[in-house]
């Protein structure tokens, strides 16, 4: 069937992402933004009131009425909604993670297969112009290293902070290996609930690449940087600051020619001065701002009209959670040395508190020092 020259489109999900998502499509001469659905009145009647669409509080009331939706709903729901979208032959665009569990994204995966559909996942880094311009320097990389951190932002809160934010880098070290993960080790931390908030991965690779992932959603200031060490140079990538630093070895260090243990003394002082200069010479990249959600978008909705895969694919989106189910395993199989296991590392109290108890005066309040002194 074809496209209308307006493509009809609905966001599901009514939070941050979700009004982000939402005001980028409202302003696209392309697109139509038919709806806006969240279960909160209040949050889908006030985005849809400032992108002019209709709030709905179910995605059932979708179904026949648009040709493709953005699903910014909390994690644990994104099944229930790609699958009933997609069965109704509706182009997805799924923030990430795929889903909250490896057979649930393979049944999306091959649910979008068979209905011929796009299903895209909301990889956002993979737009990052940084990473784009690192991309050529550093293919069939030996060793990849990241650190990914945030203050703790509220959100999310159905998931730890492998599915939160490590998932990003997973799915790069994916994209730069091109290779089957052979051995995973983790380990990780919760902070304040349930899930892990810390977390540390060992990935390695069927090619012998190894990639070493740091994650913290209870940090003081937000990071964003990957390392890449690759047969060819060396980048070092800052994703919030859109900077790359390029490192390009020269021919004689690439084939090994320069032999330090065969240096005099006067070669030695000769070289600290001049080893960087010329033979390995760093380029530094800044590039503009750019709006990457636009640019995902775009891709999104072009994918659609020209029948093509987008830069993320559902398979894509699907195999970074494989790797992070392996990565969440190893985390709550881990043991520590007072025989705890898990995320959960600290003994919890003998008594648990009851909600109740915040209104009760302290101890020092009642005793009778303190009623004498009052």
């Amino acid at each position: 069937m074809p496209l209308p020259p307006k493509l009809r489109m609905a966001v599901i999900g009514a939070g941050r992402l979700g009004s982000f998502h939402a005001q980028k499509l409202a302003a696209r001469q392309d697109v139509l933004l038919a709806a806006v659905v969240d279960s909160v009145p209040a949050q889908r009647n006030r985005l849809a009131s400032v992108c002019r669409a209709e709030p709905l509080a179910h995605h059932h009331q979708l179904l026949g009425r648009i040709d493709a939706a953005v699903v910014a709903a909390p994690t644990s729901v994104h099944y229930d909604i790609g699958r009933d979208l997609l069965q109704a032959g509706i182009h997805c665009l799924m923030e990430k993670p795929l889903a909250a569990r490896l057979d649930q994204a393979d049944e999306l995966v091959d649910l979008a297969r068979r209905k011929g559909l796009v299903l895209q996942v909301g990889h956002i880094e993979r737009f990052n112009p940084a990473f784009e311009a690192a991309l050529p320097l550093v293919r069939n990389p030996k060793y990849i290293e990241a650190v990914r951190a945030s203050p703790y932002s509220f959100r999310s809160t159905d998931i730890g902070v492998v599915l939160d934010l490590m998932i990003h880098d997973i799915e790069l070290a994916l994209a730069l290996s091109h290779a089957s993960v052979r051995r995973v080790e983790a380990l990780g931390l919760s902070v304040l609930g349930g899930h892990e908030d810390v977390a540390n991965a060992r990935i390695e690779f069927a090619n012998g690449c190894i990639a070493s992932l740091s994650a913290c959603r209870v940090a003081y200031e937000a990071v964003r940087w990957m390392h890449i060490w690759a047969p060819a140079g060396f980048a070092s990538i800052d994703f919030a600051a859109r900077t790359v630093r390029l490192v390009q070895p020269s021919q004689e260090i690439l084939q090994r020619r320069l032999r330090l243990e065969q240096l005099s003394a006067e070669q030695i002082e000769y070289w600290k001065a001049r080893l960087p200069e010329e033979h390995l010479p760093c380029q530094s990249l800044q590039f503009d701002t750019v709006d990457a959600l636009a640019l995902e978008l775009e891709d999104f909705i072009s994918s659609i009209r020209q029948g093509r895969s987008p830069r993320v694919t559902g398979q894509q989106g699907r195999d970074a959670l494989a790797v992070a189910e392996m990565v969440l395993e190893r985390i709550s199989s881990h043991v520590w040395e007072e025989g705890l296991v898990g995320p959960l590392a600290t003994p919890a109290p003998a008594v648990v508190p009851m909600p109740h108890w915040a209104e009760l005066p302290s101890p020092a309040e009642t005793s009778p020092l303190h009623k004498a002194a009052g």
